[in-house]
């Protein structure tokens, strides 16, 4: 229902111009047609293979046959294999492994980043430019290096008069090896998000610390940490999820050996879908892995909560 103004302009509905509804009109419809493309991505290409993994891990198929329901008999299959712990305790020993490394390093990364007053947007640089290759780039390239012939590392340990490694070829180093390579190549991600959040601590904390005679460390233990408490618990979580599904590492440079000391979760579900031709099997372990980083997170959220609370 329209309505008079004092001065004659006609308004529409509670007292708008029609004009600027049917503007407010159009900026909403765009906005929502924004959130559906976005939707309907997650949809397609996340939430629809989950929900199909979900009812693969129940099913006996090859995609050509109609799939048999075959009930528990895929989670019996992948338990009852002998490769089936080895691959649980190489993605804990990684993700463990990942987390002295390829958590740590970056958040220091970042500080000393913060801290230099010339070349920042050369280093910065420098540091994000493996996240811009290729994984696959990145990890061939890891593998020349570990070349026991002719690889760059042999080559440095023989300048340095010491013994030549079999990096992939012995279990004592393989897994580290590819530690190092995932590492190397998510090195810059973490370290540009640590280094935003640096930059957002007011400065005012640092010069009153400084006051109080605290040192480097000790502004990092009492202003820095805490400053950045929260995005290190979420990177935290980040890290650990992403690490439990390391996939293209093993791969690539290890094929899961030597003697399934690089197996992973991930990459023993790769050999059941597409090596063995299983694919319920394969959704099964799928399904195993996604509800402990379910309920992995779920427990990690709950105690951040409390904590914060």
């Amino acid at each position: 229902m329209t309505t008079m103004t004092a001065k004659g302009t006609v308004k529409g509905p509670r007292g708008r111009r029609p004009g600027a509804f049917r503007r407010g009109l159009r900026r909403n419809l765009t906005a929502y047609g924004f959130l559906c493309g976005a939707l309907i991505c997650f949809a397609f290409f996340s939430w629809y293979p989950m929900v199909r993994e979900v009812l693969l891990s129940f099913q006996q198929t090859n995609f050509v046959d109609d799939p048999v329901w075959v009930g528990l008999d895929n989670f019996r299959t992948v338990t009852e294999d002998s490769a089936f712990a080895d691959a649980w305790l190489n993605t804990l020993a990684f993700t463990g492994l990942a987390l002295v490394f390829g958590y740590v390093i970056p958040f220091f990364a970042a500080i000393v980043l913060n801290e230099l007053r010339h070349a920042k947007a050369y280093l910065r640089f420098i540091v994000y430019l493996p996240v811009m290759l290729p994984p696959a780039v990145g990890v061939l390239l890891f593998k020349w290096f570990y070349d026991p012939g002719a690889g760059l590392f042999n080559q440095i340990l023989e300048l340095a008069h010491l013994p030549a490694l079999s990096w992939l070829d012995s279990t004592d180093t393989a897994l580290i090896s590819l530690v190092i390579v995932s590492t190397w190549m998510n090195l810059g991600t973490g370290t540009l998000i640590y280094l935003a959040a640096l930059q957002s601590i007011p400065s005012e904390l640092y010069e009153a610390a400084e006051l109080d005679g605290a040192g480097l460390f000790k502004r990092i233990w009492h202003v820095t940490i805490p400053q950045t408490r929260l995005i290190l618990l979420v990177m935290l979580l980040l890290q650990i999820v992403a690490t439990m599904q390391v996939f293209i590492e093993p791969y690539l440079l290890t094929g899961g050996g030597p003697e399934n000391s690089t197996l992973t979760v991930a990459y023993l579900m790769y050999q059941y879908a597409f090596n063995f031709g299983d694919f319920g099997a394969g959704g099964a372990l799928g399904l195993m892995l996604m509800v402990v980083l379910m309920v992995f997170s779920a427990f990690y959220l709950r105690l951040s909560r409390d904590d914060q609370s």
